[in-house]
Formats: C-alpha cells, structure tokens, sequence
C-alpha cells in the first residue's frame, strides 16, 4: 500500500488496481474509505486505478488538525498526490461529494487535469442541487412497490425535517441503489465501516466554499469534463448534472439509465465502457 506525505505531515495512502494510464480517483460520502469503489465495475482493465484515501480515512493517518477535513484544505492533499506521482497533467474521477473537492482542484490547478470524470456529483462548491420538488420527483418515479415506498417516504420526511434523521437516512439510502439486490446490501451494509463521520461534518463547514470565485475560477479550466449522471438519482439529479456540465468550458453531460448514485454497481459494463471512451477520446 503506497503511502506519501501532504502538506502538513500527514501521510496519506492509496490503492492501486490495474494497469495502464493512471486514473486519480477521489471517494465521495462525504469522507468514505476509497474500498467502496471497488474496481469501478472493471475500469481497472484498461486503467491504473489511484484510489485516494482522504485525510482521516481508510489507510490514511488523520491530521493533526481536524479543521483540514474541510474539502478547501484537501485540494492540497490531491496537488500533493500530483507531485508524488510525477504527472504533468492526470485525469481525475470524482464521485459524489468528491465532486466537490475535484472542481475546487480544477478551479486553483486549471492546468494540472487532462480530462475530469465526474460521477453522480454533489456541486455544492458552485451553488448547484436540486429543489426538494425536484429531488423528490427523481425518486417518486420508482414508487409503487417495496422496498422503494417505505424508502421514498423515508426520503420525503428528510426533506420535511421530520422523523428520526438516522433511521429515515438508512432506509432512504435503498434508493441509492438501481437494483436492490444482494449486491446493493453489502455494500450498503459495509458503508458504516468505511466514512469517518466525525469528518464528514467539518467537510462542507462553513467556510468551505465561495461559489461565485469558484465559477469564475472554473471559466479557465481548460480540461475536458464528464459529468454521469444515474436516471434514478435524486440528488443530484439529471438536471443538475447537465447544469454543471453547463457551467464548464468543455463540459457534457450524460445519463445512465436504470442507475441511481452508484453506477457502476447498476451496470458495470456500460458505466466502465462509458468511462473509458471518455477519457480515450473526450467528449
């Protein structure tokens, strides 16, 4: 397991899987342990796979100073992942809430990232989500049997502020998943061992993020983006994904039809073939 040191001292680990040109990869959550992206439904066949694990995460030291788990702090661990493997230029794949950390990387490296792949993206950093109406319509589309009614009302009263947060979050995550099978409960059942919730709550503190210098910043960025969106995913939804790619110089956008926040799980063949003539040939 490769480990190098940031820019304050702490030594941060990733994982490699496959061969080929590489591919930095950051795990969403927020602040989930890279484990949970596997091999991106078998990405790793024509790609070398760095699976970053975020400061205070699976195999990575947590820092002395918590308030580094805030997203900003971390564009430094990503150029510091840069430097340690010697790239001029990468490709980058962000899932999630990583989405986030991605484009403020972009937007103070525009240089640094050849291609950006941005999976089921969460754009705080840009002041992009969905409205409740809107998030909620992505997921009512699914309802009429179990387990996706008791998991839609569960969504509906998180919108609402009502009900138990942490059973209601749990029973709405069956919707992150386009097929709810086995599959789908493992890796539901292994998340509570992957995220460092304590670091999950400084991640998007306040602070974090200046929506409009992060736009204006982005205007320069000059790399190719691929913002996946799943068909079934309420946030973001399909909307919000084409609006990001709307905001980037050389942005699209696409959908994956069937899946929700975890694409590769839904149909791994078309989401790595997707990926990889991407990153091969751009938009």
């Amino acid at each position: 397991m490769p480990v190098f040191t940031t820019y304050d001292g702490t030594e941060l680990a990733y994982h490699v899987e496959g061969e080929g040109e590489p591919l930095v990869c950051l795990p969403g959550g927020a602040m989930r342990a890279s484990r949970y992206l596997g091999d991106l439904g078998g990405l790793s066949a024509g790609r070398r796979l760095i699976l970053l694990d975020l400061r205070g995460t699976g195999d990575s030291a947590a820092p002395a100073d918590e308030s580094t788990y805030r997203v900003d702090h971390q564009v430094a661990d990503v150029e510091a992942l840069r430097l340690h493997l010697g790239l001029e230029r990468m490709d980058v794949l962000a899932h999630s809430a990583a989405g986030n950390l991605a484009l403020l990387y972009a937007a103070a490296h525009p240089g640094r990232v050849r291609r950006l792949v941005l999976v089921t993206p969460t754009a705080w950093a840009v002041d992009l989500g969905p409205t409740p109406e809107e998030s909620l319509a992505a997921v009512r589309s699914r309802a009429g049997r179990e387990p996706y009614d008791t998991a839609i009302a569960a969504y509906e009263r998180l919108w609402a502020a009502g009900g138990d947060p942490s059973q209601d979050r749990r029973q709405a995550m069956v919707l992150a998943y386009g097929r709810w099978d086995d599959r789908a409960r493992a890796h539901l059942a292994a998340s509570d061992g992957e995220r460092n919730q304590a670091a999950a709550l400084v991640f998007a503190g306040p602070g974090a993020f200046d929506p409009p210098a992060t736009r204006e910043a982005l205007r320069r960025f000059e790399g190719e983006t691929l913002v996946l969106a799943g068909e079934l995913d309420g946030y973001p939804t399909v909307a919000v994904a084409a609006a990001l790619a709307g905001l980037l110089p050389r942005g699209t956008s696409d959908v994956q039809h069937g899946a929700a926040h975890f694409p590769w799980l839904d149909d791994a063949d078309r989401f790595a073939a997707r990926v990889e003539r991407f990153l091969a040939t751009g938009a």
